[in-house]
C-alpha cells in the first residue's frame, strides 16, 4: 500500500513472502554518494532467483545512537542503485529487499531530499563529474519504490536494517522479517533475522 494504493497491507503478507533463503551483500566500498550495481552484489556472494537480498552500505553506523552518528550522512549520502539494479531485482524476482540505510533508493533519486538540501546535490555532482539528472533523470524518481512495490513485481523492502549486520556480511542464510501485521497498515517496525546452520 505504501506506494500502490491497490497493494496489500501488512496483515496480508504471508510468511512465505517474509521468510526464505537469501544473501547479505556488502557494497560499502562504493562509499558516500556511491552507486552500486548487480556486479557489486554478485562479486561478493551467491545470489539466487527468488532470494531475499539485504544490502550493506555501512551507513547504519551513522544512525542516531550508533557508533558514528551523523543524520545528514545517514539520510543524504548513503549509496543507492540505478535503473540497471532495479531491473535486475525484477528479473531475479526477489521476495523482498533490505538495506542498512534510510532508503533503498539513492538520496539523489528522491526529490524531497534534493529540494531540502541542494548542497548535497552539488557534492554528489562533484564526486561523479556529471549533473544529477544525467545519472538520475526525473522520470526515474523513486525507482526502487514505485516500480518494484506494485504488481507484477511486489518486491517490498525493509529500510534501516542495522543491529548485528556487520557479523553476517557476504553470506547466504535463511532470512526472515517479522513486522507487526497491522490491518490496513503500510509500514511497521520489524525484526530482521538471519539464521545459519552452524
Amino acid at each position: 500500500m505504501h506506494f500502490d494504493p491497490k497493494g496489500g497491507d501488512l496483515a496480508s503478507l504471508p510468511m512465505t513472502k517474509l521468510f526464505g533463503e537469501g544473501a547479505i551483500a556488502d557494497v560499502s566500498e562504493v562509499g558516500e554518494y556511491g552507486i552500486y550495481t548487480p556486479k557489486h552484489v554478485m562479486s561478493k556472494v551467491e545470489v539466487k532467483k527468488g532470494d531475499i537480498l539485504i544490502i550493506h552500505t555501512h551507513f547504519h553506523t551513522h544512525y542516531t545512537g550508533c557508533s558514528d552518528p551523523d543524520e545528514e550522512a545517514y539520510f543524504y549520502k548513503h549509496p543507492g542503485p540505478t535503473k540497471e539494479f532495479r531491473d535486475w531485482c525484477a528479473e531475479m524476482k526477489f521476495k523482498w529487499l533490505g538495506i542498512d540505510a534510510g532508503s533503498q533508493d539513492h538520496p539523489m533519486n528522491i526529490a524531497d531530499l534534493r529540494k531540502l538540501r541542494p548542497k548535497f546535490v552539488k557534492e554528489f555532482e562533484k564526486k561523479h563529474g556529471k549533473r544529477r539528472e544525467e545519472i538520475f533523470p526525473d522520470d526515474m524518481e523513486h525507482l526502487m519504490h514505485w516500480s518494484l512495490f506494485a504488481k507484477p513485481n511486489e518486491i517490498i523492502h525493509a529500510e534501516n536494517v542495522g543491529g548485528d549486520i556487520d557479523q553476517v556480511l557476504n553470506r547466504r542464510a535463511m532470512i526472515g522479517v517479522f513486522p507487526l501485521k497491522v490491518k490496513d497498515g503500510e509500514s511497521s517496525p520489524c525484526r530482521v533475522v538471519a539464521f545459519f546452520e552452524e
